[in-house]
């Protein structure tokens, strides 16, 4: 045998289960610290992906008790819908096999690789199977089963298979749905910020709908560590829609492929039917473009042929695609989730309107906490999420936090040595990437790679937050600058006229015109309450004129408008300016006098709603509000007409689609007019970008 021979005989095929046994770092198992930590995040994302999907609030229990020096076993357990018997070893005991690979929507997992590695580990390093229980709430009794893995075929090793009734250990009570999964590992349990507890506390935080408990017991069984996040909402996030690929996300093979599938028998037909964002005039585009016949059969495109199509999308106008694909958090759920985790005094929220980059859909949203219990002395704590999912490691090489950094925080109040970095100070900020496609650095999915588009997002969205906390910082000072002065002026004045009147042996004067001619302000002060008995989020607005004239003015206050809540209960009347703020006109504020604005919405639960923003029109200064920014409320305005447009168009190509499916081919009503109709929209309105700050002035940065 020759040589060349000799090495080609020594080739080997080797499985995604071998390759995986050998490279174990690949997955998050590259230390005992962080062993335990990739288990219950697979476990974890696994239960919270399952009931959501099944519409059910979360329930998880997480236990971890250590066995021996380096070895700990897990158990995890969720209420969540269970997994079929049938389903169980694929589920646990094969690779690369999921149900989300190739749907494109948001999702915590995607590749079908989480659990089965945890089950890997598990055997690799203790020889231990993974016990399964899962109970179908279609099924009377639950599936017992003990689960390994085969790496050479990549297939599940089950044993102890029975059937039989599931009590749960706590409650006592019979068990109609959930999972529950007890493995034993190389691992060691450590506490602090890279910990199984903080990654629960995290997890809590961005999925306030659940849940999740945690208890860690040492050898001799006593509790060393325990946590319980309590759910905050009864609001599952909203379903997310799979959607077709996006054109300009659409690699050469990746086209090729697709057309060697495909059914149609006209190219203007595959791209239609088969991209999201190509209307049919969009279609005779990209192939005019191209110069391939509309009439071509897509199996018998060249690979010549197919490249031009490539390019051709990279220059024809096309819609964005559509964006339920994503489930962001909200604003007001974050700010409840960040209360239950971290006790502050001030938070700001932004959630961006969704972007695309490459054609993979995404959105960005960005809370920040400052004051209460933070502390004051160290770096801000920084709070990493793809998909909902905590980022643990890899802080300093995330985009997430390369966008943080970027930013010039010394110009909303925290401290940044140097001018770069991470800012010191006594706060903490959620970054929250939701993506069909997060792109990590590694298949760890422990930092994001870069992308300019995303990068771009995040850091608009720290710049609102970070006007947000120089507002609030200035707002602060302002009346504490103000009260103070007013306080020691009602203590002072007050006691020199009963001196002198008793001096003088003359009445007290009235003291009200020289109050308000020293005070020479005017003041407003708002106070959010929780009405129990019409259970009604309530808002109260006092304006004082501590001035020598009358003054008018418009008053605005954002509030949280969506599908779900609304202004039940105005008095005072006044009108919309744009979603999420409304707007009373005081004709006549007089010296010495205020003004009371009440409204309450109806929608919201007890503490969801616990911070607002006031702004106002007129001449001088409000001590508490904030000058209104009106070329920013008008491109607010331009935005909104633009989305509504661009909803409208959408439906009448939903329509039309419909309509192909009762007329022949040739008879299809073309949606041209609609797609131009949104290019021009596009082509005139401003880009969205996200909450808008009304009062606060841009940044050059």
């Amino acid at each position: 045998m020759g040589e060349a021979e000799e090495i080609s005989s020594k080739q080997k095929q080797i499985s995604i289960s071998e390759f995986f046994e050998k490279n174990k770092h690949f997955l998050g198992f590259d230390t005992l610290q962080r062993a335990v930590i990739t288990a219950v995040k697979e476990a974890v994302d696994n239960s919270l992906d399952a009931c959501e999907e099944a519409r059910i609030l979360p329930d998880i229990r997480v236990e971890l008790h250590r066995t021996k020096t380096d070895e700990l076993q897990m158990t995890t357990q969720d209420n969540g819908p269970g997994i079929p018997r049938d389903a169980i070893e694929n589920v646990f005991g094969k690779f690369l096999l999921g149900s989300r690979f190739h749907a494109i929507r948001q999702t915590r997992g995607q590749q079908g690789i989480g659990i089965t590695g945890v089950v890997m580990y598990s055997q690799l390093t203790t020889g231990s199977k993974t016990h399964v229980v899962s109970k179908i709430k279609s099924d009377s009794s639950a599936v017992y089963v003990d689960l390994g893995i085969d790496t050479k075929k990549n297939k599940a090793i089950k044993s102890g298979e029975k059937r039989d009734v599931w009590v749960d250990d706590k409650t006592g009570e019979e068990v109609s749905h959930g999972l529950r999964i007890r493995t034993l590992m190389k691992a060691k349990y450590q506490k602090g910020k890279k910990s199984v507890y903080q990654y629960l506390r995290m997890t809590s935080i961005v999925n306030p709908h659940a849940s999740i408990t945690l208890v860690v017991r040492d050898k001799e069984g006593e509790i060393v560590e325990e946590g319980q996040w309590l759910r905050t909402t009864d609001k599952l996030p909203r379903v997310v829609e799979e959607i077709k690929p996006h054109p300009h996300g659409i690699h050469l093979g990746t086209l090729q492929r697709m057309m060697r599938e495909a059914q149609d028998r006209r190219m203007t037909s595959f791209l239609n039917n088969n991209f999201s964002g190509v209307t049919r005039r969009a279609a005779k585009q990209i192939l005019e473009v191209a110069e391939i016949e509309e009439t071509r059969t897509p199996k018998r495109i060249k690979a010549e042929e197919a490249q031009a199509v490539v390019s051709a999308f990279q220059t024809v106008k096309l819609l964005k695609p559509p964006m339920d694909c994503l489930s962001p958090i909200e604003d007001l759920l974050i700010k409840k989730g960040l209360s239950k985790a971290i006790d502050s005094r001030f938070a700001s929220t932004v959630t961006r309107n969704p972007s695309v980059s490459q054609g993979n859909p995404f959105q960005i949203e960005v809370g920040l906490v400052f004051g209460g219990d933070i502390a004051a002395d160290g770096p801000i704590e920084i709070l990493r999420f793809a998909n909902r999912v905590p980022l643990m490691y890899q802080q300093g090489g995330c985009l997430l936090t390369k966008a943080l950094e970027s930013v010039d925080w010394k110009r909303y109040g925290l401290d940044q040595p140097g001018g770069t970095g991470i800012p010191k100070g006594p706060a903490a900020v959620l970054i929250h990437l939701a993506s069909t496609n997060v792109q990590f650095t590694s298949e760890a999915k422990e930092a994001v790679s870069f992308d300019e588009t995303v990068f771009d997002e995040i850091r608009k969205a720290m710049l609102e937050v970070g006007r947000g906390l120089k507002n609030h910082l200035k707002k602060s000072s302002q009346r504490k600058k103000a009260k103070e002065k007013f306080e020691l002026v009602n203590i002072i004045l007050p006691e020199i006229s009963r001196k002198s009147s008793e001096l003088l042996d003359r009445e007290e004067p009235d003291l009200a015109p020289v109050i308000t001619q020293i005070m020479n302000a005017v003041f407003l002060e708002e106070e959010l309450s929780w009405n129990k008995e019409d259970k009604l989020s309530m808002c109260s607005i006092t304006v004082h004129n501590y001035t020598a004239r009358a003054r008018a003015y418009t008053i605005l206050a954002k509030w949280p408008e969506g599908p779900d809540t609304a202004m039940s209960y105005n008095p005072t009347g006044g009108r919309k300016e744009t979603n999420g703020l409304w707007a009373w006109r005081l004709d006549t504020l007089d010296p010495g006098t205020s003004m009371v604005l009440e409204f309450g919405i109806s929608g919201l639960s007890k503490g969801e709603w616990n911070e607002t923003d006031i702004f106002f029109r007129g001449n001088g200064e409000i001590i508490g509000a904030t000058k209104m920014d009106e070329n920013l409320l008008e491109e607010q305005r331009k935005t909104e007409a633009l989305e509504a447009a661009m909803e409208e168009v959408r439906k009448k190509e939903n329509d039309a689609m419909i309509e192909t499916l009762a007329i022949k081919p040739e008879r299809v009503p073309d949606a041209s007019g609609h797609a131009e109709q949104a290019e021009v929209l596009l082509e005139e309105a401003p880009p969205p970008t996200g909450e808008w700050r009304f009062g606060m002035e841009g940044d050059d940065q």
